[in-house]
């Protein structure tokens, strides 16, 4: 009949293993199993159905979708590539805030040496400026810059591959216990090699900025100073500057650390992961603030020591002590000192974690993850 011809010829337009008919299709549980896959449910254990001779297999690759891919490439953690962008974070970090505070360090170097002139911070601006101009204030600042950029390569770079190390070395469980004296290793590692770095800078520096008439800057400085001093004088401060910058660079990075976690611990009511990108970057700053004001008063004698070297031809620590007394190593200039590092240290922290944030790392400290389990038992083997 026409009716049952025409009924024929809409079913056909269905797929067969949509609808129910007699033998020559599959059975209704293994129909039911195609729809299961269409509706993108789990399907049941049912026989698979017999294909058919008269038609090929039908593809249904085309009901699944492909998962989205990553918009870019994250830095994986402990990679060269993660060393190497910590290291760009500490030429940021270190040089650019360094040079920017270069007249208060100025005025500084000048109290060290010449306290009766230099008598106190807004006197000894005003002698600069009397005597030198406003360009006076800046006097120094390319060994500054080029000196700070490579101890902050070094420092930071090798802070995050000395904390890994030793970690390692520790174990899950005890890098965790230890976490402290794993961070002073680490800083005080990387500090070493970093005043490598920085102590020839650092000589012509304080020679400029604290000798007028000596030198306009590094490209005249350093071939006098060689002169006077010969190429093993420019490391004449080496260890003074050690003395100085291992005990502040530990203060630094330890007490960040245990500083930032005792934020997100205490004052923060949620865990960092949930904290935006802009409160944890305020939390670096405000951390660093104050792991610099602790770093001042550590460090705070052996900058007396190596202005006073780095000043005077020939001269001993005994001579420094002689003549600044240990009261005068502990006090002279403070106050200025921890104006400028407290702030120095702040800015460091903020810019080197806003580097990091902006090539997809996650800003340093906070609370530390638990070890895998399977670790941590391992470790108790």
């Amino acid at each position: 009949m026409a009716f049952a011809d025409g009924s024929s010829s809409r079913q056909s337009l269905i797929p067969s293993f949509l609808y129910a008919s007699s033998s020559s299709t599959p059975s209704a549980a293994a129909k039911s199993l195609y729809l299961e896959k269409m509706l993108g449910s789990s399907p049941r254990s049912f026989p698979a159905p017999a294909s058919s001779p008269s038609s090929p297999p039908a593809d249904r690759s085309g009901f699944l979708i492909a998962a989205p891919k990553e918009p870019s490439k994250k830095i994986e953690m402990y990679s060269p590539e993660f060393y190497t962008a910590c290291t760009f974070g500490g030429i940021l970090s270190c040089g650019l805030t360094h040079t920017a505070v270069t007249p208060l360090d100025l005025v500084k170097c000048n109290m060290q040496i010449d306290p009766a002139k230099y008598k106190s911070i807004s006197s000894g601006f005003g002698v600069l400026l009397r005597e030198q101009g406003v360009k006076g204030f800046f006097r120094g600042w390319v060994p500054t810059l080029l000196g700070y950029s490579a101890q902050g390569a070094c420092k930071f770079g090798f802070y995050e591959f000395f904390k890994k190390y030793y970690s390692d070395i520790a174990g899950p469980e005890y890098a965790t216990k230890y976490k402290t004296l794993i961070y002073l290793a680490g800083s005080a590692s990387a500090e070493v090699i970093a005043d490598v770095a920085l102590c020839p800078f650092e000589a012509v520096k304080v020679r400029v900025q604290t000798q007028p008439g000596f030198a306009r800057g590094l490209s005249d400085g350093l071939p006098k100073y060689i002169k006077s001093e010969g190429a093993l004088g420019l490391y004449k401060g080496i260890v003074p500057l050690w003395g100085r910058q291992i005990p502040y660079t530990m203060m630094k990075f330890a007490s960040f650390e245990a500083i930032v976690e005792m934020f997100y611990k205490y004052a923060i009511p949620r865990p960092k992961d949930q904290c935006s990108k802009s409160l944890q970057l305020g939390v670096s700053f405000a951390g660093g603030y104050v792991a610099g004001v602790f770093c001042a008063v550590v460090s705070h004698p052996a900058d007396n020591l190596v202005s006073f070297l780095n000043n005077a031809k020939g001269a001993t620590v005994g001579d420094a002590v002689k003549k600044m007394g240990v009261v005068g190593l502990f006090t002279r200039g403070l106050p200025l000192r921890i104006v400028m590092i407290g702030t120095l240290t702040g800015a460091q922290w903020g810019i080197y974690d806003a580097f990091k944030v902006f090539v997809g790392l996650p800003t340093t400290g906070g609370v530390a993850p638990a070890a895998p389990a399977a670790a941590t038992e391992l470790a108790k083997v």
